[in-house]
């Protein structure tokens, strides 16, 4: 998942230490295998790796950045190597 986080929502949240609270409360559901911060199109930006079992999940994730920080989300469906084994497997059984 992709989070770009408004500028000014951001910096307001962190004048009022509220943007830790906001991190945390998903990526204590979510436990992340990985998580990593930088800037993207000069907004700041957090790259979150985990494991969305559900796609109804999406709402609980996403919903805290939509509403406190006006983000734009991006998620990307990736495969650990078990996931490509697995599915090249099931491709071959079809065929």
């Amino acid at each position: 998942m992709t989070v770009e986080l408004d500028t000014q929502l951001t910096n307001k949240a962190i004048t009022e230490g509220r943007l830790a609270a906001i991190m945390e409360s998903v990526f204590e559901r979510i436990r992340p295998e990985a998580a990593h911060f930088g800037a993207k199109d000069g907004m700041r930006t957090a790259y979150v790796v985990f494991d969305l079992v559900n796609a109804s999940d999406i709402p609980s994730v996403a919903e805290p950045f939509f509403q406190e920080l006006n983000a734009r989300i991006e998620f990307i469906p990736v495969m650990n190597l078990d996931d490509v084994r697995t599915g090249l497997q099931n491709f071959a059984n079809a065929r």
